[in-house]
């Protein structure tokens, strides 16, 4: 694995931990852009386990704040319980924006020609 690929990996997950905590300390798009991140890495990432956990942990809050009386719901309450709703829904934000980031990096790093500046 390179060692980019065990950075972003390392990072992502301290921040999902800090997040928990109510601190929000990863901006990936900015993240990735000073780390010189390749499209090849962040497609790996998109792909890995990491991400994985972080759609479950999307899909766990999305039905946490909906709520329900089934057994389902009523796991989720006491998992995420500790958490108010309004901090549950900056926590799911949160997370999704650093999937969303990590997309919009792959599809601004596409191989290709870059379009030159028109002249005035």
């Amino acid at each position: 694995m390179r060692l980019i690929l065990y950075e972003i990996y390392n990072d992502v997950d301290y921040a999902i931990d800090y997040a928990f905590k109510g601190k929000y300390v990863l901006n990936m798009y900015e993240y990735l852009r000073i780390k010189k991140a390749k499209k090849v890495d962040v497609d790996e990432f998109l792909n890995s386990s990491v991400t994985k956990e972080i759609n479950d942990l999307l899909i766990d809050l999305d039905e946490y704040l909906h709520g329900g009386s089934d057994s389902i719901h009523k796991q989720l309450r006491e998992g995420y319980g500790h958490i108010p709703k309004p901090e549950a829904r900056k926590i799911r934000k949160y997370l999704a924006k650093i999937i969303e980031d990590c997309v919009k990096y792959s599809n601004d790093h596409k191989p290709g020609r870059r379009k030159k500046a028109q002249k005035k």
